[in-house]
């Protein structure tokens, strides 16, 4: 199958300079992502975790096209991005939306619901009629659980969840092929995550949508996502399948992820073996050499610090980015 967005090898990094530089001091260079590449199928959701500062909103600002790349492919449709005219991109924006985290502030106070919902709508399509763009509207708050009557309303006299459904709604307004949705549950409860969660998973079912989901909670991730990247420092270190990684991780990075997510039983939860990430998380302006997770790992060789490890194929679409589960793997072959 055509995936309908090909990132290959794609990187962003800024310039840093330091307080009180002279103006003729070259920055430093910020490496945010480094050589990232995934597909994304039509109607199929990959899922993006890592701590915070692991380059998953640079990517999602990459995609969208808010953030320029300094190396890489961003392909849509075939299409790449950094090729197209101001005429093409506008259409790329009718079919990548975005779904940001904080949903109150992602609305405009002075704006009313309905108008909030329609803005995108009168932008890209402005000869409907206002009767069309009304229903339109009220059909679609509707669909994502808001009552019809409330289109007059203003942010602040809903909910942090209401809020998010009507950000949900404005994404929805041009039928978008895309849907990037940055850590969408983080600011809410967790009843009304659930909720949220279940309404996007039934607007992609129904609607055939493309998904990227950023997340911290490994296990909202594996409820929603077909497939799950593990970022650190920039560096994908696994991907594979939900089910299997959250099972079958094969990165020590990513069994820490999941061993993070606690158990409902008390008595399994405190029984269980639990790796703990010692240090902090390096600096994205000075990355360690090698494999950029070794400052931290419990299996680190001194080989780690050679060369950038590449993703490597273990089967069934699971790759993963580590030299010491090459090297485990050569000894159980050996013998």
């Amino acid at each position: 199958m055509t995936p309908l967005l090909s990132v290959r090898d794609l990187s962003v990094t800024f310039d840093v300079r330091r307080p009180g530089s002279w103006p003729w001091t070259p920055p430093r260079k910020l490496h945010a992502v480094s050589e990232v590449s995934f597909d994304i199928a039509p109607g199929e959701c990959l899922g993006i975790v890592g701590e915070s500062g692991s380059g998953k909103s640079t990517i999602a600002r990459a995609v969208v096209g808010t953030l320029p790349s300094s190396g890489g492919h961003i392909m849509f449709e075939g299409s790449d991005l950094a090729n197209m005219d101001p005429r093409q991109r506008r259409v790329h924006r009718r079919d990548v939306q975005m779904i940001f985290q904080d949903p109150l502030a992602a609305l405009n106070p002075r704006m009313t619901v309905g108008e909030i919902i329609a803005e995108p709508l009168i932008t890209h399509e402005p000869g409907t009629p206002r009767k069309e763009v009304k229903k339109r509207v009220g059909e679609l708050m509707e669909r994502v659980g808001l009552l019809p009557n409330l289109i007059n309303r203003y942010p602040h006299e809903f909910s942090g969840g209401q809020c998010q459904r009507i950000g949900i709604a404005r994404a929805l307004i041009l039928k978008p092929k895309l849907i990037i949705c940055d850590e969408p549950v983080s600011a809410l409860d967790v009843s009304v995550q659930a909720q949220v969660i279940n309404l996007l998973m039934e607007l992609r079912r129904d609607m055939g949508l493309s998904m990227i989901f950023i997340a911290h909670d490994l296990s909202v991730v594996k409820h929603i996502s077909d497939r799950v990247l593990v970022l650190y420092l920039g560096r994908v270190m696994e991907t594979a399948e939900a089910r299997k990684l959250t099972t079958l991780p094969e990165h020590p990075y990513s069994q820490a992820l999941i061993a993070s997510v606690p158990i409902p039983d008390p008595v399994l939860e405190k029984a269980r073996p639990r790796p703990i990430l010692e240090g902090e998380l390096p600096s994205p302006l000075s990355p360690p050499s090698g494999c950029v997770f070794r400052t931290r790992c419990p299996k680190a060789r001194s080989s780690c610090a050679q060369e950038v490890p590449a993703l490597q194929d273990i089967g069934g679409r699971h790759f993963v980015a580590c030299p010491y589960h090459e090297a485990e793997q050569v000894l159980a072959v050996n013998g």
